[in-house]
């Protein structure tokens, strides 16, 4: 099987394929003080609880928003496997399906690398990538698989915790949506500014990329996908119908189609 993990700023998402078929997904938290001894011990009693045995992975790949967390991945890897992962950086960009420009090679995230990758796979088209993450990013892309920009905010957790940290009374609250934008109390106030002011964030700066997009590129309007992925798109999903698709495992299945480029099985 192929580990695939994604080490973002608050988790680190592993999970294991089989070809095409994710068969396992666990999540840690991100944290630069743990070693790779306690990530390994971590990995291997998730998988020993699932009846995964440590001979079954063959091959891994990473990709990483922590620089300080790689080398004790790559550590966790080598010992799981006996292999050295494949990363995924600018080195890797002229074989992938999508492009980077080159002043943005090496600044742009590898989540959002495999994000685009897995999204222009699916649909070949002009498209916006919506990841909702510690940071919420919005990727776009032309018909021809050009990273034609990006727009980076503080994702809705960051910014309930930036709330709560910086004021003496305000709580920290549920990321649910109220019924209405007139907060009768603290916690229903704080949801309808943070839950109902990102999704009117989220519309018009999809609307504002959908337009720049089309001047810029040529394409129509309505022919730019809207893809939503990471674990905080389920607040705002079930109160707009923006999205054409929602994928909670696309960078993962970014990352296993990435290995599959460079030439590793995922059996």
């Amino acid at each position: 099987m192929l580990l695939v993990l994604d080490i973002g700023n608050t988790n680190v998402v592993a999970a294991l394929f089989y070809g095409d078929e994710l068969v396992h997904e666990w999540r840690m938290y991100s944290d630069t003080k743990r070693t790779s001894d306690e990530y390994t011990s971590t990995l291997l009693s998730l998988m020993r609880d699932a009846g995964v045995s440590q001979s079954s992975v063959k091959n891994a790949i990473i990709s990483s928003v922590v620089p300080l967390l790689i080398g004790p991945f790559i550590s966790l890897v080598d010992r799981i496997t006996g292999k050295k992962p494949i990363i995924v950086s600018s080195a890797l960009f002229p074989k992938l399906p999508i492009k980077v420009p080159e002043t943005a090679a090496h600044e742009i995230g590898s989540d959002l690398v495999c994000n685009a990758v897995e999204a222009y796979a699916t649909f070949q088209s002009p498209l916006i990538v919506v990841d909702f993450g510690t940071a919420l990013t919005f990727t776009a892309l032309d018909k021809n698989g050009y990273v034609q920009g990006i727009a980076i905010t503080p994702g809705l957790r960051t910014a309930v915790n930036s709330l709560f940290a910086n004021t003496a009374q305000l709580p920290s609250v549920a990321l649910e949506a109220p019924a209405d934008s007139l907060g009768v109390n603290t916690i229903h106030a704080i949801q309808a500014g943070i839950v109902l002011g990102y999704k009117g964030l989220v519309e018009s700066l999809i609307n504002q990329q959908k337009k720049d997009l089309a001047s810029k590129t040529g394409c129509r309007y309505e022919e730019i996908k809207v893809i939503a992925t990471g674990g905080l798109n389920s607040v705002l999903s079930p109160i707009t119908n923006i999205f054409s698709k929602i994928d909670k495992q696309l960078t993962l299945k970014g990352l296993c189609r990435i290995a599959k480029i460079v030439g590793l099985e995922a059996k």
